[in-house]
């Protein structure tokens, strides 16, 4: 499971459809819907909110928001609820150990998005997230 701190406008169109299932899977896990992945460390995050089901929601809300941008039809009635009033901190060592982690991906699987993001150095996190300064997150599996 990735649950990308990075701003879904990045991913490639595999890498978007996998993250839409992927927050599916988690917000089905915060339900208390799911037997698996009910330890996974990116859920970690999201149980320290106050309402880890609306950060969950308002994580799915910026994913369909992308997803409409390029024409998609993913479905809105799965990120409905309560959304989170604030965002979630995150760090830029996390947005950086992520930035690279997409760019080999990327690299290997979509050239065309490789070659248009390579250069760019300082990539905007997801919606949700405020960047503060700080080192790789102590849930990121390396």
């Amino acid at each position: 499971m990735r649950l990308w701190t990075l701003h879904p406008k990045y991913l490639d169109a595999k890498g978007i459809v996998a993250l839409w299932r992927e927050a599916l899977l988690a917000q089905a896990v915060l339900r208390g819907l799911t037997r698996g992945y009910r330890h996974h460390p990116q859920l970690d995050r999201f149980r320290s909110q106050a309402k880890p089901r609306s950060a969950i929601n308002a994580y799915l809300a910026g994913v369909h928001a992308e997803s409409l941008r390029r024409g998609y039809r993913f479905d809105a009635r799965k990120c409905r609820g309560t959304r989170m009033q604030s965002r979630m901190s995150t760090t830029s060592g996390q947005l950086k150990h992520e930035w690279q982690h997409l760019l080999a991906k990327l690299k290997a699987r979509s050239p065309v998005d490789y070659g248009k993001w390579k250069a760019l150095r300082r990539p905007q996190a997801h919606p949700l997230f405020k960047v503060v300064p700080g080192p790789v997150a102590e849930w990121e599996r390396r």
